[in-house]
């Protein structure tokens, strides 16, 4: 079963993820994730990334998280990566979100350059304390860049669950709009930024989010580091 979908239409390359569940963060996911990523980059094309409808991303593969072992290890780390291959792509890349975002699902909403949400009885949650989990370097440090500070505490220590009606105040989206109106607002967000300078906006990026691209794969090593060790 394909759980990434790829079209490029015009300067923009629509992707959408869509497992017919809670579009967990699976290995498979990432993997036709980065793939698509891959076809963007060689076509030049700015990226609208979208979820299935009511749900972005519900997060990692619970199951496959919760058995432990390599795979899961693997999972994780390959899901950072991509936040990390999100956060520095060369190419504008704007996400609709499409419902609810948690945990990973959360994570890599805040690595797109910008985000329009849909309103709705949505959550926002980086929820790993609420089960169990202390919250990883890499986690962190994503939260870090795009959160204000008080959401960014609340966020990592207490688990909370926000909603599109606080979500641009505590920095998850950068707007919210009604769901059928979704799409062609993104969609108008993509075709604007597709007229930036390609090597101007690389630059810029790169010099904007160097200091938390290094503070994620710093974070990212640790986690790695320590895991291994309890291996």
């Amino acid at each position: 079963m394909t759980l990434v979908s790829y079209q490029l239409d015009g300067p923009v390359a629509l992707i959408t993820m869509d497992d017919g569940k809670a579009n967990a963060m699976s290995l498979q996911m990432i993997t036709e994730l980065n793939t698509a990523l891959d076809r963007a980059e060689a076509d030049g094309a700015v990226v609208l990334l979208s979820g299935r409808e009511g749900i972005f991303s519900g997060g990692f593969d619970l199951p496959v998280l919760q058995a432990g072992g390599d795979d899961a290890i693997a999972m994780v780390e390959a899901g950072f990566e991509l936040a990390i291959r999100a956060l520095a792509f060369p190419r504008p890349l704007v996400i609709a979100c499409t419902g609810h975002a948690v945990a990973m699902g959360v994570f890599l909403l805040l690595c797109g350059d910008y985000r329009v949400g849909a309103s709705g009885s949505y959550k926002f949650t980086a929820n790993e304390v609420a089960i169990g989990l202390t919250m990883p370097h890499a986690a962190c440090e994503v939260l870090r860049q795009r959160l204000s500070p008080a959401y960014f505490n609340r966020a990592v220590t207490l688990a909370e669950t926000f909603s599109p009606d606080n979500a641009v105040e505590a920095g998850f989206l950068d707007r919210v709009v009604d769901p059928g109106h979704l799409q062609t607002v993104a969609r108008d967000v993509a075709d604007a930024t597709a007229g930036l300078d390609p090597n101007a906006h690389a630059t810029s990026k790169l010099r904007a989010r160097q200091h938390a691209l290094n503070a994620i794969r710093a974070g990212l090593d640790a986690d790695h580091a320590a895991v291994r060790g309890r291996a």
